[in-house]
């Protein structure tokens, strides 16, 4: 089968491998789809011995189990089922296993891929292709960090909401918001064409080193260590600063007097737990056209070499990589 390595140094290289092995618990899953991420951008960089993609959607192809031939997205943590925050229903931070698909067990920038049977999310056939994938991190990872922090908030139709990066999560977020009852929401980015698509889906635009407004919820998605410190200045008191997006560097809090002299909280959420699935696919329902406008293309895996350097200058939102094999 063909797949996508990354030796490092921002290399790509299209190989030739066996057949996944599927071992016991296992099915193999023929990709249809998997998105690109901007996490992966730590692996172009650095090299990675698996298969990287973790935003993952195919076909199951083990004859005999119950989900042979059904089309299913792959929940990215491997998970226990028995710890107490599995049987919490968190499987997302189970306590004894730390295996993520795509990061370090073989993911889905291939034709094929073993997965755990209990990583299969079954999509319904109302969901296109194109679309299956955004149910992982834009939907799901966006969607269940709203959800997490609503105890702490007042109505979503009362808050003012500040998004910093528009990115496929900040974007998603965005649509989730708007879903939940949200109305006065700002986006700050410092990509003009990003800013554009926020502003087309009813965001207001903040320049990136505004802090003199105020906002009851910042959401976090860009991993920028300035945007986060920008959070905890213009998060209001009693609001919240949520804190969803990525970055290897050490992030050291500057305790201005903005953020020493209030009272707020400051969330941190990772992922989705698989609970999340049936309510993120209502929601992908409910919103499809708009979150539609967030792939902005489709290429085969032979394109990958070129694909995966331009979405990582910034110049797509969502693309897809299609495998057909």
């Amino acid at each position: 089968m063909r797949a996508i390595r990354f030796p490092g140094g921002q290399q790509i290289e299209l190989v030739e491998r066996p057949a996944p092995v599927v071992a016991a618990g296992e099915v193999l899953l023929r990709v249809r789809r998997t998105a690109l991420c901007g996490s992966d951008g730590k692996l172009w960089r650095h090299g990675a011995v698996q298969t990287p993609g973790h935003e993952i959607f195919g076909v199951v192809d083990r004859p005999g189990h119950p989900l042979h031939g059904r089309r299913c997205a792959v929940y990215i943590p491997v998970h226990c089922g028995e710890c107490r925050a599995c049987l919490a229903g968190q499987t997302h931070t189970c306590e004894r296993e730390s295996t993520l698909v795509g990061w370090n067990r073989d993911g889905g920038y291939a034709d094929a891929l073993a997965v755990p049977q209990q990583c299969l999310l079954p999509v319904p056939d109302d969901i296109p292709d194109d679309l299956a994938p955004l149910l992982l991190d834009t939907i799901g990872t966006a969607a269940h960090a709203l959800r997490l922090v609503q105890p702490l908030l007042r109505d979503w139709a009362g808050l003012r909401v500040l998004i910093t990066g528009a990115g496929p999560v900040g974007l998603g977020g965005l649509i989730a918001l708007q879903d939940f009852g949200a109305t006065d929401i700002s986006v700050a980015d410092p990509r003009a064409a990003r800013c554009a698509l926020a502003a087309s889906l009813g965001a207001q635009i903040l320049p990136v080193d505004e802090r003199s407004r105020r906002f009851d919820l910042v959401l976090e998605s860009s991993g920028n260590l300035a945007a986060r410190n920008q959070g905890l200045e213009v998060v209001a008191a009693q609001g919240v600063m949520l804190w969803v997006g990525e970055n290897d560097d050490p992030w050291t809090v500057v305790e201005s007097k903005p953020v020493r002299r209030k009272d707020f909280f400051l969330v941190r959420s990772f992922y989705f737990p698989k609970g999340d699935h049936d309510l993120n696919i209502a929601l992908l329902r409910r919103q499809r056209p708009r979150y539609a406008q967030l792939v902005d293309a489709v290429f085969d895996i032979d394109a990958f070499a070129v694909e995966f350097p331009r979405f990582m200058r910034g110049e797509r939102v969502k693309p897809l990589m299609r495998s057909d094999a």
